[in-house]
């Protein structure tokens, strides 16, 4: 009986971390040795996901092309022109072994190329840790102008989920 209670307990602790759809995760910042903006490396902090319809990419390297589909189709809808809408990308560099100066680089000429995007390396899997998303994996997040969770996907996107997050950011918009 003890071992099932505390086996609830920490299951209940586990999810106050965890990401969940309807709710807003818990403030994070990622900054010094675990990374920051691509920018300037100042560091960024999860509680500006609001005012704005925000997608977050959270990318290992390794899988970066695996929701190009969505990726391509979502530039497509040009959403930033019709509301309040922004995209990030979160690139997980614990979760590869590409060197990370290599990846910074191309971090930067990405940031050049798509300035209305904001680019953050996580260099110690905090989002992983501390949001209990997938790693070593493309994750998706959605979040209303609330910083509220309104959808999430870990792996590769089909139609139906596609179609899903832009119901929810047109709804949301």
């Amino acid at each position: 009986m003890k071992i099932k209670v505390t086996l609830i307990a920490l299951m209940a602790v586990a999810n106050l971390f965890a990401l969940n759809v309807g709710e807003k995760p818990k403030e994070v910042v990622i900054e010094k040795e675990n990374g920051g903006l691509v920018k300037d490396g100042s560091p960024w902090n999860s509680n500006m996901l609001k005012e704005k319809v925000y997608v977050m990419f959270y990318v290992d390297p390794d899988e970066k092309d695996l929701n190009e589909d969505f990726s391509q189709a979502l530039k497509a809808k040009e959403y930033r022109k019709k509301g309040d809408f922004g995209s990030l990308a979160v690139i997980n560099l614990a979760a590869t072994w590409k060197p990370n100066f290599i990846i910074e680089s191309i971090l930067k000429g990405k940031q050049k190329e798509f300035p209305k995007t904001i680019y953050v390396k996580d260099k110690n899997k905090v989002l992983v840790n501390e949001w209990d998303i997938a790693d070593d994996n493309s994750d998706i997040i959605i979040f209303d102008k609330s910083g509220k969770v309104i959808f999430y996907k870990a792996g590769k996107m089909n139609d139906e989920d596609m179609q899903q997050a832009f119901q929810l950011i047109e709804e949301n918009i």
